[in-house]
């Protein structure tokens, strides 16, 4: 049986959500091992279509940016242009929205690509051309997710240690600012401190961390999670006296912090979510205020724990105590701050 919404007409900006066709990835696919394995078998395809039908589950999502994910790249040509690829494709999508014939809500009005900072500010000539490419583009993301155990992250291990931290990495990323860019950052909680010293080095550039900095839960980490909230949260702390980071309240749902709720023999209830988030959800909000925090779906990826109208029960579940205008910026108004959003 399928939940009822919660205040169905409470507008949402959901401010990070992937787009993608790993169809032709199905018969590649190793035994699940991992998250990701489960993620494509669960959601090959999350398109426009998809992305749609989820909006309309009940829920009032009035908007939506868009997150790399490293789909749609450019098949050739220079190799550092080919993110352009990204934008390209996902503007294209959020034009055929546009038209109407969807009905008025604004799916990627927002979008966020890739870029290689790591070359330095030769990366420039990209930023240049996805801003060209599209209206809709706001910033870039780099991941920096490490980890010395390497079954944290599974088949996503793809960057070294220290990434943030690295000169040639910081000379891209002091492209971003002047050409009005912001840039997530998603990486892993023992990582935080190196978004700590990043953000501090560039004050003016607006930088969102992604999945509330990614507890941990498994692997190594299994049974630590707890034993670890407290250097999480000192960290998150530290962060937040940065005026120019922001945090998305979400991820959660992801294979990583380890709840009960994450591959479930049975799908968890909003109430459920809702308590096993709640400690992170809280202590973020506190940390950053309610105009430095935003909901976000991380979706197809979190559907690993729940369904998209799930999800936004549980986040609103949550944030049932709180006052009609800290609603109203948690779940709209920071994400069109943050992503300079015209609606």
């Amino acid at each position: 049986m399928s939940e009822a919404i919660l205040d169905p007409n409470l507008p949402i900006i959901d401010p990070h959500h992937h787009l993608w066709d790993r169809t032709t990835l199905l018969g590649q696919l190793p035994p699940p091992r991992h998250g990701f394995e489960q993620i494509v078998r669960r959601a090959p395809r999350y398109l426009l279509d998809e992305l749609l039908a989820d909006m309309g589950r009940g829920h009032n999502v009035i908007a939506t940016v868009y997150m790399e994910c490293g789909a749609f790249y450019r098949p050739t040509g220079p190799v550092e242009m080919k993110p352009l690829g990204e934008i390209e494709a996902v503007n294209g999508l959020a034009a055929i929205a546009d038209s109407g014939v969807y009905g008025p809500a604004k799916p990627c009005a927002g979008i966020v690509g890739h870029a290689d900072l790591t070359g330095g500010a030769d990366v420039r000539s990209l930023l240049e051309a996805q801003i060209a490419a599209s209206s809709r583009f706001r910033g870039i993301r780099h991941s920096a997710s490490h980890d010395p155990d390497s079954d944290v992250l599974g088949p996503l291990v793809r960057q070294p240690a220290g990434l943030y931290r690295d000169a040639k990495f910081r000379e891209g990323f002091a492209q971003l600012a002047p050409l009005g860019l912001s840039f997530d950052a998603w990486l892993l909680e023992p990582q935080l401190s190196d978004l700590i010293d990043l953000a501090r080095a560039f004050p003016d550039t607006r930088i969102i961390l992604d999945h509330v900095g990614t507890p941990l839960g498994i692997a190594s980490y299994t049974g630590r999670r707890e034993e670890r909230f407290s250097i999480w949260r000192d960290n998150i702390r530290s962060l937040a006296e940065c005026p120019n980071v922001s945090v998305k309240l979400g991820g959660l749902a992801m294979v990583f912090p380890g709840f009960e709720s994450c591959l479930a023999d049975a799908p968890a209830s909003y109430e459920q979510l809702a308590q096993e988030w709640g400690p992170y959800l809280e202590t973020s909000i506190e940390a950053f205020g309610v105009d430095r925090g935003m909901f976000e779906s991380n979706f197809p990826v979190d559907i690993l724990s729940c369904s998209y109208a799930t999800l936004w029960n549980a986040f609103k579940h949550f944030a049932a105590g709180y006052s009609d205008s800290e609603k109203a910026a948690l779940f709209s108004g920071t994400a069109a701050k943050i992503y300079r959003l015209s609606l």
